[in-house]
């Protein structure tokens, strides 16, 4: 039977299209800030379709009680109008007066989430409920809104996932705070555009080849990453990884184990010499495409930092000496970041 075609996404209309632009024009011109704070001029109020079914519901009661001379129809009309306009005035101070701001980034590779912890600060002795925040272009099925309540005199953090589409550096976007607390009848927002940059890795490649060769421009296929270097003087022994030679394998620990090398078979661990240093370049990686490369490049830097190898990096404009470790590695990332 033929697969059953995928559901086609409706056309956005003519005035959704309008709408798109507009805050798209809108988006750009407000300014980057660091940190934001929510006031009466930068707060802004409207109605909800809530909000307009009660207006007309107001409407037709009190035209219902001047043509029946209806006193207790005045009485439930004039009521219900006094809890709205009460309603407004709580929602708007609902988020006046709070601060936000954008807490430290941390890096991450193509394609995943960038995780964005935003602090709201409220200074004020009463107690904020119902806050979302979401991302400009974020519709419901991209992203749904994060709700949170802020104490008194407290700090509330709250983690966005941010989308990262390429490499590089990445502007965070414009941030919409909401609230429709505690009627529902009208929501007030304001945005914000964080002063803050996130920095996105090349996504590593899934099963990239072996690390080239010691002073060589080809990779070698008969020895595994990390391979490259190795003394003859064990040093001790680490977990199985594929690609290990057989003969690096302790029998003996595995054959208490089973036949399956996920169940805690174990290789040997040799000695490698300190003369040995392994310079990673583009040209090494057999690829015509740039992303290709920094993505192969990207994932032989992380076999080399896993098997604690010496290694460099040399990209147009950039060389990085020999070196191991943490620090070395994200420096590596970086540069292949921003090439």
């Amino acid at each position: 039977m033929p697969s059953a075609l995928p559901p086609r996404r409706p056309r956005p209309s003519a005035l959704g299209r309008a709408r798109a632009r507009w805050q798209s024009w809108w988006m750009d011109r407000l300014p980057a800030r660091p940190q934001a704070v929510l006031t009466h001029r930068n707060v802004y109020i409207l109605p909800t379709r809530a909000g307009l079914m009660l207006a007309l519901t107001l409407v037709l009661l009190l035209v219902g009680s001047i043509n029946y001379q209806l006193n207790l129809g005045y009485l439930l009309t004039f009521l219900l109008a006094g809890c709205a306009f009460v309603g407004l005035h709580l929602t708007h101070n609902n988020l006046r007066g709070l601060a936000v701001q954008v807490q430290g980034l941390e890096p991450v590779f193509a394609g995943q989430a960038l995780p964005v912890r935003v602090r709201l600060h409220n200074p004020t002795r009463r107690a904020r409920h119902a806050v979302a925040l979401q991302w400009f272009g974020a519709s419901s099925g991209d992203g749904e809104p994060v709700l949170t309540d802020v104490a008194p005199l407290s700090d509330e953090t709250v983690t966005l996932a941010c989308p990262t589409p390429r490499r590089g550096r990445l502007p965070l976007p414009a941030l919409r705070l909401d609230t429709r607390f505690p009627l529902g009848t009208v929501a007030a927002w304001h945005w914000w555009r964080p002063q803050a940059e996130g920095l996105v890795y090349p996504a590593p490649e899934a099963d990239p080849p072996p690390l080239p060769r010691h002073g060589g421009s080809e990779p070698t296929d008969t020895a595994p990453p990390g391979a490259q270097g190795l003394g003859d003087e064990m040093e001790g022994l680490r977990p199985y990884r594929r690609g290990d030679p057989l003969k690096w394998v302790a029998w003996k620990k595995a054959a208490r184990t089973g036949a399956d090398p996920q169940q805690g078979w174990v290789s040997r661990e040799f000695a490698r010499p300190a003369s040995r240093e392994l310079w990673l370049e583009a040209s090494h990686c057999g690829l015509s495409d740039t992303e290709g490369q920094l993505s192969r490049l990207c994932a032989w830097v992380l076999a080399a930092d896993r098997d604690q190898l010496r290694y460099g990096l040399r990209l147009p404009g950039v060389e990085l000496a020999p070196a191991n470790g943490p620090d070395h590695r994200r420096r590596c990332l970086e540069a292949l970041a921003c090439a």
